[in-house]
Parts: C-alpha cells; structure tokens; sequence
C-alpha cells in the first residue's frame, strides 16, 4: 500500500495532518531526505522527540513507540542505512 499510493494522497491516521504541522513547527530546520544521526540521538534532541510525542498522547494509539528510519531516504534499507528513532 505504502508504496502504491503517492505520499501525499496516503492518510496513516484521521490526524496526519496535524502530526505534519506540529512537526514541522518543531523541527523547521530538520532535513528529512538524509537524517543526521546527532539531530535524532543527542540529549537535546531526544528531549525535543520526546516533548513533540507527548502531544499526541491520548490522540494516537502508540505515541510513543520507536520505528525503524533509513538515514538517507533514497537508498534502501540496510543495517548501515538505518537508524531506530524513538
């Protein structure tokens, strides 16, 4: 499904939209095309992660869980393309 659909057309939750805003006012300069680790892993930025995730506490089932995120999103997943974000 995921890769079927154009990404702007694919709805995950009936609140994407506002996961995208709130990201986006939270993290304006944030690239997501190709992640640097230290953005997501250091002290500062999991204190950051962790307060944007607790917004949706209440309002996404599973807030807080970790997915799987590959570090540059034109290559494929492999163990050194990948990274767990929490």
């Amino acid at each position: 499904l995921i890769s079927s659909v154009d990404p702007k057309f694919l709805k995950l939750t009936a609140v994407d939209d506002l996961i995208y805003a709130e990201f986006r006012g939270t993290f304006r300069n944030l690239r997501v095309d190709v992640l640097d680790p230290e953005e997501l892993k250091s002290e500062a930025a999991k204190a950051k992660w962790r307060l944007f995730c607790l917004r949706f506490e209440g309002v996404v089932e599973d807030f807080n869980l970790g997915t799987l995120l590959r570090l540059d999103a034109r290559q494929e997943y492999t163990e050194e393309n990948s990274i767990l974000g929490r």
